[in-house]
């Protein structure tokens, strides 16, 4: 790529990890030509020795490279010493990861008996924003800057008497008075938060350092990594990356959520460690993140991608492609689900569809209404030289390979495409990266001004549900991401899924990509020490009770140190408050302080009948 300003990785075209730095961490080294490491947090009372134990051991047993620890207090820290000698004392030397906010006291005494202390430059030496002051003169800006690099620098010399690593990790939602004054809650407010950091351990020649921004929109979270790669090597720096979606959720919705948001940056070769944030138990992360990893990874090796230099679309900002519209699809109107019916009629399926049903049905010749009615799929060159269709709607299957190949001997096409009214573009691909051998047919479009919408279609032969909910989330779910696809259609030739498991995968990808929101949407962390209560049977509890509140977003936070700004854009809030009981939110206000968890749904539901947002079902 040409065009700096798009130059946030070294090739759109080819799976490639970037360059980056190698961080030692406790003898299990990340970065450089390491692979891509794995890690889990418990979510066991620090103070717990034998809990916290135990729970570390489920997690390396599972396959964890790393394990982190809460550490919210200082007895917290000193208990890590106790900790770590029990599980050396057991043979295992898996590094351990102290995860502290607030308190950089705190922070050097974990940074004494670990392998990494992790810190969040939005409360380490800042507090969160309380709009308490919304301007700063540059004079007053540069004099906070000088009080942090006194605040970071003796936890500095810390960690490089101990050797220890440190990860800087910026979470959205949890950004300072001072970021917010001059950038307010924008991507380029979390990554100028990190690099405030960054030219500190620069400037004193310290470089254990690993970098991680999160949030729980995907979108979000693929734009603010890709600014913070840029702007990074725009300043000579090389820091390993660590990937994860935080607060994505359990179950399906929070590995699809999971899988869209981590392999986007990992494709363009972005992460060297990464963490799958699941409201469950922290050992049931570790094998979906090896599944990941093993799907992103097949990509070695990938038959060569031929596209334009640059691409139209602006990485670090959403941009919705337009597609010209034909009947329901295009004119950036939400992506159409299309159906495939694995050999039914669609009155056979019709009453599997329950709140999801798709907008066209697909036989495997031919696009259908729910009323039957038929669009052709054509080819290439029926649609040149042998198109009786065109008075209506019809389908053209091609992949970018083809479209290249075929436009070659037949330059007419492309004045034809640009010309057409009537045709959808149902685009398939065979190449193992199929995301940007797909994204390269879009930059194709886009240099020849061609305005037709396209379906993206994703063809499978899988034997388990979970096999191809990973690989269509990490082949589709990222051009979705940039704003291209104006429908998704999902096909498998394995006999144990069904059309039920196709269309649901559908219409859960595009809720993960923020492009079609088709269910409540609740955010919940996958707690740790901090957390009080039962996180994993609330939110199923949660769920349960909320899920027909398709126009809501609901947070479920295991505690108030990232809790309520994690929540990002939530409608409303359930934040653990201390023991056996939460604060409950309408968006970023508290409405209800301490309220006992055997109490807060009934009371979370009065909130929103409060607020005229309850619906009955």
């Amino acid at each position: 790529m040409k065009d700096r300003n798009f130059n946030y990785c070294k090739t759109l075209t080819e799976y490639r990890r970037e360059k980056t730095i190698e961080v030692n961490v406790g003898g299990v080294p990340l970065g450089g030509d390491n692979p891509i490491r794995l890690q889990s947090m418990t979510d066991t009372d620090t103070l717990d020795t034998d809990a916290t134990v135990d729970q570390f051991l489920r997690i390396v047993k599972a396959g964890a490279d790393y394990v982190r620890i809460a550490v919210k207090r200082t007895k917290d820290a000193e208990n890590l010493k106790i900790i770590k000698e029990k599980i050396r004392a057991m043979g295992i030397n898996t590094p351990i990861i102290a995860d502290v906010h607030f308190n950089p006291k705190i922070a050097e005494i974990s940074a004494k008996y670990v392998s990494k202390v992790r810190i969040n430059p939005g409360n380490f030496y800042d507090k969160r924003a309380h709009f308490e002051k919304l301007i700063y003169t540059d004079a007053e800006y540069r004099d906070e800057l000088l009080k942090l690099e006194e605040a970071i620098s003796p936890f500095l010399d810390v960690c490089k008497k101990h050797e220890t690593a440190i990860r800087i990790g910026a979470n959205q939602g949890s950004l300072s008075d001072r970021i917010m004054s001059r950038y307010g809650d924008t991507p380029a407010g979390i990554v100028e938060s990190v690099l405030e950091f960054l030219r500190i351990c620069k400037k004193k020649n310290f470089h254990k350092v690993v970098i991680s921004i999160k949030s729980w929109n995907t979108r979000a979270l693929v734009y603010t990594v890709r600014l913070m790669n840029y702007k990074m090597r725009l300043e000579d720096m090389e820091y390993p990356f660590h990937i994860g979606v935080t607060e994505a959720g359990e179950g399906e919705d929070g590995r699809i959520r999971s899988a869209v948001g981590i392999s986007t940056l990992l494709i363009d070769g972005i992460g060297d460690t990464i963490r799958v944030s699941l409201t469950e138990q922290p050992e049931n992360e570790i094998p979906f993140s090896k599944k990941l990893i093993e799907t992103i990874e097949a990509r070695k090796g990938h038959e060569a991608i031929e596209a334009p230099v640059f691409a139209q679309t602006n990485p670090f900002e959403f941009e919705r492609r337009y597609g010209r519209p034909v009947r329901k699809i295009g004119n950036r109107r939400p992506p159409v689900v299309i159906a495939s019916l694995n050999e039914n009629s669609i009155l056979e399926v019709s009453n599997l569809n329950g709140r999801t049903e798709p907008d066209y049905y697909y036989d495997g010749k031919s696009i259908s209404t729910k009323k039957n009615k038929k669009f052709p799929i054509i080819s290439l060159e029926d649609y040149l030289y042998n198109d009786i269709y065109q008075s209506s709607l019809r389908f053209i299957k091609t992949s970018r390979k083809e479209f290249m190949e075929f436009r070659k001997t037949n330059p007419e096409i492309v004045p034809k495409f640009k010309a057409e009214r009537k045709a959808v573009i149902l685009l398939e691909s065979d190449n193992a990266n199929k995301y940007a051998d797909m994204r390269g047919f879009f930059m194709m479009l886009d240099s020849i001004i061609c305005r037709l919408s396209v379906v993206l279609l994703g063809s499978y032969n899988e034997g388990r549900v979970a096999d191809l909910q990973l690989k269509a989330a990490t082949d589709l779910g990222g051009l979705f991401i940039d704003g291209y696809g104006d429908g998704i259609l999902l096909t498998n030739e394995g006999t144990d899924i069904f059309y039920s498991d196709l269309k649901n995968a559908s219409f859960a990808i595009l809720q993960a990509t923020r492009m079609r929101i088709y269910k409540s949407e609740f955010i919940s962390c996958p707690g740790c020490g901090r957390t009080q209560f039962d996180l994993h049977k609330t939110t199923l509890e949660i769920k349960e009770h909320f899920s027909h509140l398709k126009h809501l977003k609901i947070g479920i936070m295991g505690c108030v140190v990232n809790g309520p700004g994690e929540m990002g854009d939530a409608d409303y809030g359930y934040v653990g408050a201390g023991k056996g009981n939460v604060n409950l939110y309408k968006g970023q206000k508290v409405i209800k302080r301490h309220i006992p968890t055997e109490e807060a749904v009934a009371e979370l539901e009065k909130i929103i009948r409060d607020n005229n947002d309850w619906i009955e079902q």
